[in-house]
């Protein structure tokens, strides 16, 4: 059963994530997101949102602008954006995470300030992963 098959069924799921690109929010093996079915309305920035990537793969990450005809996405320990992402793309929004055992909404004001911190501070982050892979690359050499 596919993720839009489950969501169109039971409304929401509770899944784990596999990867690294939602540190330090979600950490694999140990961390839980749930995610409701997307309707019509269009997505907002700061939403996480699952959204298909062709061939058949499925990625979670922040939505960082809000286009007319698209999104902008990005994952909270990622460089490079995506973009081009539309509502046809995006299956679900998340509504919650089970972060080392304890609940929380996307709702909780701690949440709202971290998701804007994550966005705001992203070409800080950015440049110091840059500098940071450039200096191990020579010290390789």
């Amino acid at each position: 059963m596919t993720y839009e098959e489950y969501l169109e069924q039971n409304g929401e799921m509770t899944y784990t994530n596999r990867g690294i690109s939602m540190l330090p929010l979600l950490k694999q093996g140990r961390d839980l997101f749930t995610i409701r079915k997307k309707g019509a309305e269009r997505c907002q920035k700061y939403d996480v949102v699952l959204y298909r990537r062709p061939p058949e793969s499925y990625v979670l990450h922040r939505i960082v602008a809000v286009r007319p005809d698209d999104y902008i996405l990005l994952g909270d320990n990622c460089l490079n954006k995506e973009t081009g992402i539309t509502d046809r793309d995006i299956i679900g929004v998340m509504t919650g995470y089970v972060r080392k055992g304890k609940a929380h909404s996307t709702d909780d004001f701690g949440y709202m300030l971290y998701s804007r911190w994550i966005v705001l501070t992203y070409p800080v982050r950015r440049m110091c992963k840059l500098i940071k892979s450039k200096v191990l690359q020579i010290i390789r050499q």
